[in-house]
């Protein structure tokens, strides 16, 4: 038999989530505007996932996310519909419907585990060079050596850097709000924890070249000394 011309296979990819909290197009598309401005390279023609459970049911998500994609991202998803009658309007755009991961705080509360949740963690012992990728899925990421600027380090829990960060660290890439960044030397490009995220200019200057941990409190990236 012919092998066949396709293969379908499982996969994981991080996605940013547009999280909307006005439905006015004018509002939405100058605040979009204002996040391309600040980071172009990385936003620019980015995937990213529309949630809209903050919107009213009857918002114009086809008008919402016509104004979003005008402005350079792409849309693959909405998630975050609340009822019947607005998943009617999402299928209508012909966008998707996706349903978001929860976290692993959410996750082992309603399993009411009994016996803790053991993930293997990936090791990187040699240097990440600039335009190198490294992911650990469903684990944790140990970087014993320096990054690179132009490298990017993704992990779908916590991410550990000893030695001097220049590049891009993703934590929590698949939505868990429990992961956290930690540091030695911090000088990166980018960091981010479940879709947050800070370019280099956010970060305090108190913190820059020195040991760091980043974490999400309500929701919001936050920085500490490291000791």
């Amino acid at each position: 038999m012919p092998q066949s011309p396709i293969e379908l296979k499982g996969s994981n990819f991080t996605l940013s989530v547009v999280h909307l909290h006005d439905d006015q197009p004018e509002i939405i598309h100058k605040a979009i505007q204002e996040k391309m401005e600040q980071a172009p390279d990385f936003l620019k023609n980015a995937p990213v996932v529309i949630n809209i459970a903050n919107l009213p049911v009857d918002a114009d998500i086809s008008a919402l996310c016509k104004i979003i994609e005008s402005v350079g991202l792409r849309i693959v998803g909405i998630s975050g519909c609340q009822n019947e009658e607005q998943r009617k309007i999402v299928l209508k755009s012909e966008l998707p419907l996706l349903k978001e991961g929860k976290s692993q705080k959410a996750l082992t509360q309603e399993n009411n585990q009994t016996e803790p949740i053991f993930k293997k963690t990936r090791i990187i012992n040699t240097p990440v060079r600039s335009g190198q990728r490294i992911y650990a899925p469903n684990s944790d990421l140990i970087v014993t050596s320096n990054v690179s600027a132009g490298a990017e380090l993704i992990a779908d829990g916590n991410i550990h850097i000893y030695g001097v960060l220049r590049g891009r660290v993703l934590a929590g890439a698949s939505g868990d709000q429990e992961s956290q960044i930690f540091c030695t030397h911090l000088n990166a490009e980018l960091a981010s924890i479940a879709g947050q995220y800070w370019l280099s200019e956010k970060f305090p200057d108190d913190f820059v070249g020195k040991a760091a941990k980043l974490r999400l409190v309500n929701n919001e990236l936050t920085i500490e000394t490291l000791v």
